[in-house]
């Protein structure tokens, strides 16, 4: 497993050296209970993964709370965690990247406060990439605190046949990744 701090990428491949195929992009956060006005706390922070498909930098499809699959099949939503309660992953996004439309050259994975929380509110929040066998490939913490209400956590980029995965972790004004597509540009 490597631990991508913003900017560093990884090549995507077995270690065969042969191409992954299918991957599991999963992230998790737990609620920071003294959060909120002077300490008295807040509610449970109901944070949603995305992952945004472009192509040729143009918005192309999307799986998120709200649309649990790409057209193509290839992205895949496993279900809405909307407390963060509980340990592991809260929320898994699976890829075939064999599936992914021929056009389609970036994902970008995120996560968003659909209630419009502050993601100062959260803690210990991570991405991960996972390959078909449950061997954890990559890693991307976030260790700061995050005032607006999304994160662009990473991004998949293809050239030709091959896939990198690059760290973002930069914050974002979305409370749904739908709010603005324009927002996401930057990251393509």
């Amino acid at each position: 497993m490597i631990d991508l701090t913003e900017g560093q990428e990884l090549a995507l491949s077995a270690v065969e050296g042969r191409p992954l195929s299918r991957l599991q992009m999963a992230v998790g956060w737990d609620h920071n209970p003294t959060a909120g006005f002077i300490g008295s706390g807040a509610p449970p922070i109901d944070l949603d993964a995305s992952a945004v498909q472009f192509a040729g930098g143009q918005f192309f499809d999307i799986a998120f709370f709200n649309n649990l699959a790409t057209r193509d099949g290839s992205v895949v939503h496993l279900g809405d965690n909307t407390t963060g309660k509980g340990t592991g992953d809260d929320e898994v996004i699976t890829v075939d990247l064999g599936k992914v439309y021929a056009k389609v050259d970036t994902i970008l994975f995120l996560i968003t406060s659909y209630q419009g929380h502050s993601l100062e509110y959260i803690r210990n929040a991570y991405c991960r990439l996972v390959d078909d066998d449950g061997t954890e490939l990559a890693r991307v913490t976030i260790t700061l605190g995050v005032r607006e209400t999304g994160l662009v956590m990473a991004k998949l980029s293809r050239a030709g046949d091959d896939w990198t995965l690059t760290a973002i972790g930069t914050g974002v004004a979305l409370k749904t990744p739908t709010d603005s597509i324009d927002a996401l540009l930057p990251f393509v």
